[in-house]
């Protein structure tokens, strides 16, 4: 067993067992959101026109926007930076903040004075003020990421959870009430501004590290030299995002872009139940193993195959019961979504296998360069062809929008084989099982659905598709075998 450089030291069970009990912290956090956040978008949906939702989805490109600027990837460096010891932890934490805070007021002036411009270029005149007062988000920001960075350097995912599982009861408390009353574009707004104090309250009591008045330029610099190309991986990030939801704002109308985005944003949601449960675990234990060339590739393939053997079957089943999914989350009135909710969650899944964990194998080596290049090299395709298609209408750009995703992974793929030396045919063998299956689970339930309609029918097609899966997965040995690990560590972990 190789001894590891830096500040920990672990074997491979230490490594397991830190990987399993973050992950559970994690996934219990996400798990809890998914259940209550649907529910609060399903209420929200059947009282708030998708008009709203539109404007909404304007102002959150903005202020993601901005809070790049306010975070200036320093969340980033001090999870995969190695430090000599607590003091020297705490004093770039310290800079860190005071550096966000700084940034965020500054942002926060210049949007508001520039606010009825920017209005007029999202496609929103007239909703300055608007714009300005959702900002606010950006100064509380700077008080909740340095410590959340801190928290998920030493695995407490735990306290993380406790947090979250406060803020995301809020909008049963403020959004709702406030939708009812007729607030329109303006309940969703102060729910998220109410969500983001929440954070930045109870991290900034709970957590060990305090903010004090400490600056040094020369820390500065250093945390700069690493989280320059963190920001600009960051900015072209933002901007495949939200390409598609500028063109559809400026082009079409606020009801399209309402339509697009909420139904783009639910199935991430959904996807999210697994991905925000191990991305952040993924890149703090691959930072702590960033010397280790073969334990690194081992926990990134073991990480890839678990994500897979949920992320697959999941994304394949919205795509068949997309019209279900839509009518219970969203409503009877969005049933237009159904068909976008359908092919993203489709192409969502090859995206996240093969390409969302690929960026966080280059952060974790702290090479944020290599995600920049990838992200370059897929926005030099997917602006113009966002631009040509949306030439011939919505929904030649909502495909084109989604298909363009698979260009992204050929991407990952030559970057992860030529200068991270992973194997493309062993990255595509380490999840071929779970493909497979989700596959013929896919081609069975297209023969279900033909064969009966209505609610009753398509619950029991759903309960047949799962079964059918895990039996597919369950045939394979070796997948078997990988399934009865994970499920007993993670019991352990639980029972403990």
């Amino acid at each position: 067993m190789a001894n590891l450089k830096g500040e920990i030291k672990l074997n491979v069970n230490a490594i397991q067992n830190k990987v399993f009990n973050a992950t559970k912290w994690s996934a219990m956090t996400e798990i809890a959101a998914k259940l209550v956040s649907p529910l609060t978008n399903m209420i929200l949906a059947r009282i708030i026109a998708p008009e709203a939702f539109g404007v909404v989805a304007t102002i959150t490109m903005i202020t993601s926007f901005a809070d790049m600027f306010t975070d200036a990837g320093f969340q980033k460096y001090l999870v995969q930076h190695n430090f000599k010891d607590n003091e020297e932890k705490h004093k770039n934490a310290n800079v860190a903040f005071l550096t966000n805070l700084a940034i965020s007021l500054v942002l926060w002036i210049i949007i508001a004075f520039y606010s009825g411009e920017i209005a007029v270029l999202v496609g929103n005149p007239g909703l300055g003020i608007v714009i300005t007062v959702a900002c606010f988000q950006l100064p509380l920001t700077a008080f909740s990421s340095i410590q959340m960075s801190l928290y998920r350097r030493d695995f407490d995912f735990k306290t993380l959870f406790m947090v979250r599982m406060f803020s995301i009861f809020i909008p049963f408390f403020v959004t709702i009430p406030l939708a009812f009353l007729g607030l329109s574009y303006w309940a969703l707004i102060i729910g998220m501004i109410s969500m983001q104090l929440s954070n930045a309250i109870i991290l900034t009591m709970k957590s060990k590290w305090k903010p004090k008045w400490y600056y040094k330029f020369s820390v500065l610099k250093e945390m700069l030299s690493f989280s320059i190309w963190s920001l600009i991986e960051a900015i072209s990030i933002w901007l495949t995002i939200w390409v598609d939801v500028f063109i559809i704002g400026s082009l079409l109308n606020e009801y399209y872009l309402g339509i697009y985005k909420t139904s783009t944003t639910m199935v991430n949601s959904i996807m999210s139940l697994i991905t925000a449960a191990t991305v952040p675990v993924l890149f703090s234990i691959l930072s702590r193993l960033q010397n280790d060339r073969e334990l690194f590739k081992q926990t990134f393939f073991n990480m890839q195959k678990i994500v897979s053997v949920l992320v697959f079957p999941l994304g394949v089943g919205v795509w068949l019961f997309s019209d279900l999914v839509t009518r219970i989350l969203l409503g009877s009135q969005w049933i237009e979504a159904s068909e976008i909710i359908g092919i993203w969650a489709l192409t969502s899944v090859i995206t996240i296998v093969f390409g969302n964990y690929s960026s966080e194998v280059y952060r974790a080596k702290g090479k944020p360069k290599l995600s920049f290049l990838a992200q370059m090299l897929h926005l030099i395709v997917l602006i113009p062809a966002c631009l040509i298609s949306s030439k011939y209408g919505f929904w030649a750009l909502v495909y084109t929008r989604s298909m363009i995703r698979l260009e992204f992974v050929l991407v990952h793929f030559l970057i992860m084989k030529f200068i991270m030396g992973i194997s493309i045919i062993k990255t595509i063998k380490n999840v071929s099982l779970p493909a497979i299956s989700a596959i013929i689970m896919g081609v069975i339930g297209c023969n279900l659905q033909k064969m009966s309609e209505g609610l009753y029918w398509n619950i029991l097609s759903i309960i047949i598709c799962i079964i059918l899966y895990f039996s597919l997965l369950f045939i394979f040995p070796s997948m078997r075998k990988d399934l009865v690990t994970i499920v007993k560590k993670f019991i352990k972990r639980i029972d403990n």
